[in-house]
């Protein structure tokens, strides 16, 4: 399974707006564990950051000027946030760039971790390391949906539970976008789901 995703990704062109490239830039990683059962690692920031605070998100942060390119920015503030060491990560691609709320154009690298990594959180930064199963996202229909209106368009932006946290927004989107790539998932944002499922306009 692992590997045929990972071609998958691989084989990917992800959509680049070019209106996109007025914002700064930033980069976060999305890592996989290699495993029969790939799980996706993700991070629960701390509630006394200015910027998503409190939230759920993967590792990843700002572009500095001394980084030669965004890959170099996604494994850098892994090491920086979460303790993960560069050398661990077999990147594997990009997936689309896209803009948060607070005007930064952040991009999603893909990269495979080992399946057990003792991971060392920067205490200032994340409250938290912990791992979801990627089959979890594809079997466990949504209950929520977020309706964001942005540039005269509505998405509609799944919001998972997992235990006692809570995946949603640009997070959320990143792991659509990886679930239609590696298999064809078929979840269309613009679309609302099925009415069983609760809409919350943000």
């Amino acid at each position: 399974m692992l590997d045929e995703l990972l071609q998958r990704v691989r084989d990917y062109s992800p959509r680049n707006s070019e209106t996109d490239q007025r914002h700064p830039e930033a980069a976060v990683l999305v890592p996989l564990t290699r495993s029969d059962d790939p799980e996706l690692v993700l991070t629960l920031r701390a509630s006394g950051l200015s910027t998503h605070g409190g939230e759920v998100a993967f590792p990843g942060g700002r572009r500095d000027d001394t980084d030669p390119d965004l890959a170099f920015t996604a494994l850098r503030e892994a090491e920086e946030e979460v303790g993960l060491p560069p050398g661990l990560v077999e990147m594997v691609g990009p997936l689309s760039p896209l803009v948060s709320r607070f005007g930064i154009r952040v991009t999603p690298w893909v990269g495979v971790v080992p399946d057990y990594v003792e991971y060392r959180p920067n205490d200032s930064e994340i409250a938290a390391v912990f791992a979801v199963p990627l089959r979890f996202f594809l079997e466990t229909p949504r209950e929520v949906t977020h309706r964001i209106d942005y540039e005269g368009r509505s998405w509609y932006v799944p919001c998972y539970h997992y235990e006692h946290y809570k995946i949603w927004g640009l997070t959320a989107v990143m792991i659509v976008e990886l679930l239609n790539v590696a298999f064809d998932a078929g979840i269309d944002l613009e679309q609302p789901p099925q009415p069983s499922v609760k809409i919350i306009r943000l």
